[in-house]
C-alpha cells in the first residue's frame, strides 16, 4: 500500500477521520485492476473484467463509471465481528439476496429468496461477500437492464476481475470502513 501525500486532495474530518471523497481509477495497462484512494490512504483493487464502463448494462462485466454514495454495509456476521464504520450496517442472513432479473420489479434490490430460488445470494460459501458495500449505482431511477449488484467488496485470492464491482483484500476493505460514512462521495472513472 502506498500513502498520498497531497492529503488536501481527499478532504477529511478531521475528528472522525471520515473522508468526504473516495476515488477508483484504472491502472495504467491494466483496465481490470485500479486504485482507490480514500485520504492519505491508496489502495490496489480489482475492476470488472471489461474494465470501467460509461454505458454500464447488465452483465457486460464493467464497472460502472460515475458519482456514488455508499448506502449501507452488509457483513457476515457469524464469521466477523462487526467493522468500526460511519455505514449503518446489516448482517448477512441465508435468506439474503439480490435481484438481478431487470423484468423483475424487484430489479437491483435487497430480496429475501429460499432454497433454489434466483437472485445472487449474499452469503456465499467463498469469502467474496463477507464485506460488501452497497452503493446506489441504478438506484434513483432503477432503470431495467442498467446494472445491478455493483458492490465494492473483498477480492479472489488471484485478484482476479470482478463482474462489474469493485474489490480490495480484507485488510484494505477493513481500512476503508473506517473511513467511509453515507456522505461519502465515490468517483469511478
Amino acid at each position: 500500500m502506498k500513502n498520498n501525500t497531497n492529503s488536501n486532495a481527499y478532504p477529511m474530518n478531521r475528528r472522525s477521520g471520515q473522508v468526504s471523497t473516495i476515488r477508483v481509477k484504472p491502472a495504467a495497462g491494466n483496465p481490470r485492476r485500479g486504485w482507490l484512494t480514500a485520504g492519505p490512504l491508496t489502495i490496489p483493487v480489482a475492476l470488472g473484467r471489461s474494465g470501467i464502463l460509461a454505458n454500464k448494462r447488465e452483465g457486460d462485466g464493467g464497472t460502472p463509471r460515475g458519482h456514488f454514495r455508499p448506502r449501507q454495509l452488509w457483513w457476515r456476521g457469524d464469521r466477523h465481528s462487526r467493522p468500526q464504520t460511519f455505514l449503518p450496517a446489516r448482517t448477512i442472513g441465508d435468506t439474503d439476496a439480490w435481484c438481478e432479473d431487470p423484468g423483475d420489479r424487484h430489479y437491483n434490490q435487497w430480496i429475501r429468496r429460499g432454497q433454489g430460488e434466483g437472485g445472487d445470494r449474499l452469503k456465499r460459501a467463498d469469502h467474496l461477500y463477507d464485506f460488501i458495500i452497497e452503493i446506489d449505482h441504478n438506484t434513483r431511477p432503477c432503470v431495467a437492464g442498467r446494472g445491478s449488484a455493483v458492490f465494492l467488496h473483498l477480492a479472489r485470492d488471484n485478484f482476479g476481475p470482478t463482474a462489474g464491482c469493485v474489490s480490495m483484500t480484507k485488510a484494505a476493505m477493513l481500512q476503508l470502513l473506517r473511513r467511509l460514512g453515507p456522505r461519502t462521495k465515490i468517483i469511478i472513472g
